[in-house]
């Protein structure tokens, strides 16, 4: 049976990766330092380990039962704005976490190491984006996905260690963490309807972003170490089609069945467009048309409405607060 690791575990889009591997008939051990995920996201089939990727012992450790024939790094800590204030514990949690487990990769021989990284690698005034653009990352967040994107390159010259790398953005979904408010606003959105509050926008509304279910991304990852033509390859991974922020908070009204009512915050100093090409993924793995924005977020709203609204959590550790957003701070709550 194929053995594999899955990072993230108990985060958004590392649950539903988990649950298409044991379709594939693989043996899954998952790790998560619950900081953002949830026990309850985790397939019960997972042999499960809490502890943290940027522990380089703890995850030597995770071998000592046996080598992994893939290893699905999906833990991180994804909030691309508020990467600037948390510029020390970003690199920590995003790149010297990866190198931990690439180390391990390269003396235990993995088969595979897959990794998502993100659109955040390509900067601003590159769409639509695509795998053969230079990157260019505006924010730390970005910078972190790219510095891993380029070990891995290196890892496999030096040492041979295969590995295929995705670029998701802006996944959405069932299970995604509401609570969260400096990412994923299509939770922010609907966290915000349920407890009577406007949908707070920063900027106009007018920035674009295409808005990807997470039935479009899960699968694929799943199943891309058995796809030796995907190896060494670099895939963006997601929906097609770009919407505004302010046609999203539309598609978020109508799916509780109730009025538009938004609030217009100072803009943040972040990409304006960004959507990108996906013929690189279709192309070797015949993927299927991406599920509409009104489906998806019928399907989110249906299970968001099941929990209930969620307190937003506070990140405690800012390092530097200057030109934070005024949303963003805590007196502000």
């Amino acid at each position: 049976m194929i053995r594999v690791l899955i990072t993230g575990v108990a985060g958004f889009i590392g649950s539903h990766v988990a649950d298409h591997c044991l379709k594939l008939g693989f043996e899954v051990i998952g790790v998560d330092d619950l900081s953002g995920g949830f026990v309850e996201n985790i397939p019960s089939k997972v042999k499960f380990r809490q502890g943290t990727v940027t522990d380089s012992t703890w995850v030597t450790g995770l071998w000592k039962d046996g080598d992994f024939d893939y290893v699905y790094h999906l833990a991180a800590y994804a909030a691309e704005g508020l990467s600037h204030f948390i510029r020390r514990f970003n690199y920590n949690t995003n790149l010297l976490g990866s190198i931990n487990l690439i180390n391990q990769s390269i003396l235990h021989h993995a088969q595979c190491f897959v990794f998502t990284s993100s659109i955040a690698v390509y900067g601003a005034n590159q769409t639509p984006m695509t795998e053969d653009m230079t990157p260019q990352p505006e924010d730390p967040y970005g910078i972190s996905k790219y510095s891993v994107e380029l070990d891995l390159a290196a890892a496999h010259k030096i040492f041979g260690l295969p590995y295929i790398i995705f670029r998701p953005h802006n996944v959405y979904g069932e299970r995604q963490n509401i609570a969260d408010k400096y990412r994923n606003v299509i939770g922010i959105f609907m966290n915000q309807v349920m407890k009577g509050e406007p949908m707070t926008i920063f900027g106009n509304g007018l920035q674009t972003r295409a808005f990807s279910h997470i039935d479009d991304v899960a699968p694929i990852i799943a199943r891309a170490p058995l796809m030796k033509e995907a190896y060494q390859q670099v895939f963006n991974i997601g929906a097609d089609q770009p919407y505004t922020v302010i046609d999203l908070a539309k598609e978020v009204a109508n799916a509780f069945g109730v009025k538009l009512n938004v609030t217009c915050l100072p803009a943040r100093k972040e990409v304006i467009h960004a959507f990108a090409s996906h013929e690189r993924v279709r192309r070797i793995f015949n993927t299927p048309n991406s599920i509409p924005l009104t489906v998806g977020i019928s399907r989110m709203a249906r299970w968001v409405q099941t929990r209930g609204p969620m307190t937003p959590v506070e990140f405690n550790n800012i390092e530097v607060p200057i030109n934070l957003p005024p949303s963003w701070r805590k007196e502000s709550i």
